[in-house]
């Protein structure tokens, strides 16, 4: 799995509109400057997450973005999804080495491999929500082996 641009800054702008939730719309100009990610990008992911369904936008001069559902039932896939269009790429899937052994109706000793990965990786972020990482859960920081301060 590689993590690209586009789905951690998918991640960033989702959290900081998470952490907004219930204090109205934020322009993409302020939340782009609070958060140091570049104008341009911050816009095209927000139109990716507007089309997922997880972003709304609010015309007006006090316009901008929120989140169109409750920070604790967006997970990581959903925005990764939205960003990205996928959470894991399987390889042969995309780049088949060799027609015959890559066809999806042939039997592949390796291809069972990526598919269960693909899955846990999918249902380990399907399992954390945006409110799971902005409320500094504990269990979330023990699966990452990261220690927080007290």
């Amino acid at each position: 799995m590689r993590v690209t641009t586009w789905a951690e800054y998918g991640l960033i702008v989702s959290l900081h509109l998470a952490k907004r939730s219930g204090q109205g719309p934020v322009a993409a100009r302020e939340l782009s400057e609070h958060e140091r990610l570049p104008h341009d990008y911050v816009e095209q992911i927000l139109l990716r997450l507007r089309r997922a369904g997880l972003v709304e936008s609010v015309r007006g001069a006090k316009g901008g973005y929120l989140l169109a559902r409750q920070p604790q039932t967006v997970s990581v896939k959903d925005v990764i999804e939205a960003s990205e269009h996928v959470t894991f790429e399987v390889n042969c899937d995309l780049h088949p080495v060799d027609s015959e052994r890559c066809n999806p109706g042939t039997a592949c000793s390796i291809r069972p491999v990526w598919r269960l990965l693909e899955r846990r990786i999918n249902d380990l972020l399907a399992g954390i929500s945006l409110a799971d990482l902005f409320s500094a859960k504990p269990e979330v920081y023990q699966i990452a082996g990261v220690t927080v301060g007290t």
